[in-house]
């Protein structure tokens, strides 16, 4: 029987949710995509939790997107911007899934948050970073951009120019000075602060919580939020389906050298 990709379990009044395919370092299939958009939105149905604790097994949060075997094969979107738009439309609507939810979500996160798990942790309500984390979206040293620009939003768009525009890495200290994470804590007590932090809000009454989320996100959506996250996607489609010099030879070196040389041939570039 195949291993569960998210699984879900509850301590008290909080229910937790984990990614779980650590031998790759969570990266987000499609079919973990769509099945983490499900168990949140199970998580947040329970009457018995009031908050929500997003985590991950393994040495990493999320590595981001899955561009290892999920390219074999005739991809029918691959060159084909109408469908990698409906495709992209799919993948932001399941990471934005923490934000659309009526419980706070508070993401715990060690070792890798990249791309896809870096954004997946921007629309959390709250980020505690083990200090041992890196946040950053490289998608740009492969002739991509992530769909879903939540990073302007977050951290303004001047910082977020020069992460996106480098697809530059930073530290977990870095990333408490930026805005990107809450609360920086010693990687072996990650799990008991969080869960600290997550019994903390335990104490505030749900209904309380639940306004709060839905004042602030829909502020939030009045300033534009969906209208900047919904220009990205539209912007990115057509990148994708686009081929670039340096995404053709990466796609060539990972057909023919596997993909850690791919990627390591493309970062000794900027070494």
């Amino acid at each position: 029987m195949a291993e569960e990709l998210v699984l879900r379990r509850a301590e008290g009044k909080i229910g937790i949710v984990t990614l779980n395919r650590p031998d790759k370092l969570n990266a987000l299939s499609m079919d973990m995509r769509l099945e983490l958009e499900r168990v949140l939105k199970e998580a947040d149905a329970d009457p018995e939790t009031s908050v929500i604790v997003l985590d991950a097994a393994g040495r990493s949060f999320c590595v981001g997107f899955d561009i290892g075997g999920s390219h074999a094969g005739p991809s029918p979107w691959k060159h084909d911007a109408l469908k990698y738009h409906e495709r992209l439309a799919t993948s932001m609507r399941t990471l934005m899934t923490p934000w659309t939810l009526r419980k706070p979500v508070i993401a715990s996160v060690q070792g890798h948050a990249l791309g896809g798990g870096c954004e997946l942790s921007l629309f959390c309500d709250v980020t505690i970073a083990a200090d041992n984390a890196i946040f950053g979206e490289p998608e740009a040293l492969l002739s991509q951009v992530g769909p879903a620009f939540i990073m302007p939003l977050v951290i303004g768009h001047k910082r977020a120019r020069e992460l996106i525009y480098l697809g530059e890495k930073v530290d977990a200290a870095t990333a408490l000075s930026l805005g990107i994470v809450n609360r920086v804590v010693p990687t072996a007590s990650l799990q008991e602060e969080t869960m600290k932090f997550a019994r903390r809000m335990t104490l505030i009454a749900p209904e309380a919580l639940a306004a709060a989320k839905l004042a602030i996100s829909r502020g939030a959506e009045a300033q534009g939020f969906r209208t900047a996250l919904s220009a990205g996607l539209d912007v990115c489609a057509p990148l994708y389906a686009t081929i670039t010099e340096v995404g053709k030879e990466f796609d060539e070196r990972r057909a023919r050298d596997g993909l850690k040389a791919a990627l390591d041939w493309r970062k000794a570039q900027f070494d």
